[in-house]
């Protein structure tokens, strides 16, 4: 069974940095893609971004030049470093890993921005 557990939500004031952590796990298959969204009170679930197998990398344009995402082909893991944090990016992050065409969830972490 595939498993998606997020790590490193938390608080944190505006103009600072979090950084997401998720892991993929009971696939013996590497993610296609893997990425983040998020869901802000009210909102449908966006796209954060998303990175290939191969690297290449999308960016919803809110975050662009401000979240970086990477992923570790080896470990089955991608992460999103979050810097110059604002009060909109407030939201639960979802990771989403993409196995064979199939789409995976991880349970969400919340980030809150906030002074």
């Amino acid at each position: 069974q595939v498993q998606l557990v997020e790590s490193g939500g938390g608080l944190v004031q505006p103009g600072g940095s979090l950084r997401l952590s998720c892991a993929v796990s009971g696939s013996i298959f590497s993610p296609n893609t893997m990425g983040w969204y998020r869901r802000a009170p009210g909102n449908q679930r966006e796209l954060v971004a998303f990175i290939t197998r191969d690297g290449r990398t999308n960016y919803a344009d809110s975050v662009k030049g401000r979240f970086t995402i990477s992923r570790d082909n080896a470990k089955n893991t991608v992460a999103l470093q979050m810097n110059s944090l604002k009060p909109e990016d407030t939201a639960v992050y979802y990771c989403n890993a993409n196995i064979r065409y199939n789409d995976y969830w991880g349970q969400g972490t919340q980030v809150t921005v906030s002074s």
